[in-house]
């Protein structure tokens, strides 16, 4: 049976996060790790995180719950400590504001690996988003849709999978952490690093055709949009070349205006 380690990180998170834990808390997939890393919250994050994990204790969802609360260097270091920690087969990041479509997302994704998987792990699990508001609520789906057919060469085109969506291999993943040079783009270099360690081993990206995440608009991508997208061309630059990544930026530009 497949495990997952869902990690949550958090910071001053008590406005969003029950709705992320009742999520987590309701799958009917009961090989489930949640990993919340907390950066020392001032509210009440902390005591919500402790109130869930007496709850699934009572209601015996034979999830397990670790909670970790302590000042960090910031997201992708929070990020960091969770994977270093996780024990299950794939990462799944499920931040404060985010939930599981369904209560039987996990499930469904479970027995769609087994159905099409030759006995090997693939090495990255991905589907859809839909983009919810503060309240939870239905936006749209996310505009960037998934390939059938995903190499680290796709994110060229920009990140064409949302962190959230991408599950990465436990392995894989632990053996690519985060780079903490980068302060907003860090999860684009972690997938294409991940990806291209895939292609090496020679392990298979699987299309999941279903969504697996409603992710919460904004974040910290958005409130720093000019630093995340110079950030983001070094990345790019590091990955796919000079020359490759200023004739894709143009090309996004001249899609923007033909879009307006």
């Amino acid at each position: 049976m497949i495990k997952f380690s869902v990690i949550t990180c958090t910071y001053n998170a008590s406005a969003v996060l029950a709705r992320t834990l009742d999520s987590v808390l309701e799958q009917s997939w009961t090989q489930i790790e949640h990993i919340i890393i907390d950066g020392a919250s001032k509210d009440n994050t902390l005591a919500m995180a402790q109130d869930y994990s007496r709850k699934n204790e009572e209601e015996e969802t034979e999830h397990e719950v670790v909670i970790i609360s302590e000042p960090d260097r910031g997201l992708y270091d929070a990020m960091n400590k969770g994977l270093a920690r996780a024990t299950g087969d794939y990462i799944v990041y499920l931040n404060a504001g985010d939930v599981f479509p369904s209560d039987e997302t996990l499930e469904q994704i479970s027995i769609d690996v087994n159905n099409r998987s030759d006995g090997k792990l693939p090495a990255v699990l991905y589907g859809d988003t839909n983009i919810v508001d503060d309240e939870g609520q239905l936006l749209h789906p996310r505009r960037l849709a998934p390939p059938d057919n995903l190499t680290w060469r796709s994110f060229r085109h920009g990140m064409l999978v949302c962190h959230q969506a991408f599950y990465a291999r436990t392995d894989l993943a632990q053996a690519e952490p985060y780079n903490l040079r980068y302060r907003f783009s860090a999860d684009v270099d972690w997938c294409i690093r991940i990806m291209k360690r895939a292609e090496r081993e020679h392990l298979a990206l699987l299309r999941l055709p279903q969504v697996v995440v409603n992710y919460l608009d904004g974040g910290m991508t958005n409130k720093n949009h000019r630093a995340s997208l110079i950030e983001r061309f070094n990345v790019m630059r590091r990955h796919y070349g000079l020359l490759l990544t200023i004739g894709m930026h143009l090309w996004f530009v001249v899609r923007a205006v033909f879009k307006k």
